[in-house]
């Protein structure tokens, strides 16, 4: 029965689902992430051949990325402004940060530096693996190693800060709590025509960023909206952990054991830095620290994100910290990596 509605894309949902409900049953966070994410990548990994649905991941993005954008309210941009030297700091660390974790993997894995380096960067797959290609990289074992990282912290993270009794009580809040049927169009053009701005100018991460700025603009500005619906935003989890967990192959450790076990080794190594920054970050901060733990792991914008959300640790400074990370990623790997191999090249001189 299972393998029936699994192989096909659009029964998988039903699966994932369940798993979503059986993880929610054990109290596990983030259920409607973590428990189709698990199932799925399991089923992948043991032979069976399920595909995620056409756009759930952009679609589940989507729904998080226009979620998010309603936190962010006057207050909580002048709060934000206030944290700048925070949230610049915490995204200025992720290179050096990402250059430790790239070192490990060349080492570990004996591969070449350009896909070491852009294998450990914590910024988006599909960016960094186009960055990776145009300096020589192996594209595929990149999009591994950032498939396995988005995993193993969306896996790890809020399980340890549940554990920890990291649930939070932060005074950030949607600007709207209730659902307004009426104002549910506005809601969904705004955060489509966001999308389609951030695509018209190539930006990555559209549809995750696109929504949260549109949506987070009407906001700030004090305009009216409404509420998201919790079973739209379950849903939006849902089609992301599927599409999490459909990256995975039977031969995912397999086709190149060496190098998977690198980069897991750098995952576990990236987080282990993230903590420590955070820690030093909380004794000149005044967020939680488990904010910052939050703002500084090497998970993906839309999985942190909603990380913060379900624990109440502060949602907009977390994203904040995520967006711009991203940002400086997309625009600084190429130079820094350039540098990095003329400075390496001349240390063998």
């Amino acid at each position: 029965m299972l393998r029936a509605f699994a192989t096909h894309r659009i029964g998988l949902l039903l699966p994932a689902a369940l798993a979503a409900l059986f993880a929610s049953l054990l109290h596990l966070p983030l259920p409607w992430m973590i428990g189709p994410l698990l199932l799925v990548s399991g089923l992948r990994i043991h032979g069976l051949a399920v595909q995620a649905p056409p756009g759930s991941r952009q679609a589940g993005q989507w729904v998080i990325g226009a979620a998010l954008g309603l936190y962010f309210t006057p207050t909580v941009i002048s709060e934000l402004q206030r944290n700048a030297p925070l949230i610049l700091g915490l995204a200025a660390c992720s290179l050096p940060l990402g250059m430790i974790c790239g070192e490990l993997i060349r080492k570990l894995a004996g591969c070449d530096r350009a896909t070491a380096y852009f294998a450990a960067l914590p910024g988006g797959a599909s960016e960094m693996a186009v960055l990776a290609e145009r300096h020589g990289g192996a594209v595929d074992l990149i999009a591994a190693a950032h498939a396995l990282r988005v995993t193993v912290v969306v896996a790890t993270i809020p399980l340890a800060l549940t554990l920890a009794g990291a649930h939070g009580s932060d005074a950030y809040a949607p600007l709207v709590r209730e659902l307004d049927l009426q104002r549910m169009p506005l809601l969904g053009a705004a955060s489509l025509a966001g999308v389609v701005a951030l695509r018209s100018l190539g930006i990555a991460n559209a549809w995750v960023l696109g929504p949260l700025f549109a949506v987070g603009a009407l906001t700030a500005a004090g305009v009216p909206l409404t509420a998201m619906p919790g079973w739209l935003v379950n849903g939006g989890q849902l089609l992301v952990g599927v599409a999490l967990g459909a990256r995975f192959a039977p031969d995912f450790f397999e086709r190149a054991p060496r190098f998977m076990s690198a980069a897991l080794a750098s995952t576990v190594l990236a987080l282990a830095l993230g903590t420590l920054l955070a820690l030093l970050f909380a004794v000149v901060a005044p967020a939680a620290t488990a904010t910052l733990v939050l703002a500084a792991a090497p998970g993906g914008i839309a999985e942190m994100s909603v990380t913060a959300r379900g624990l109440q640790l502060g949602v907009p400074l977390v994203t904040a910290c995520h967006v711009s990370r991203v940002v400086l990623l997309s625009l600084g790997a190429s130079p820094c990596f350039r540098l990095f191999r003329h400075v390496r090249a001349r240390q063998r001189c």
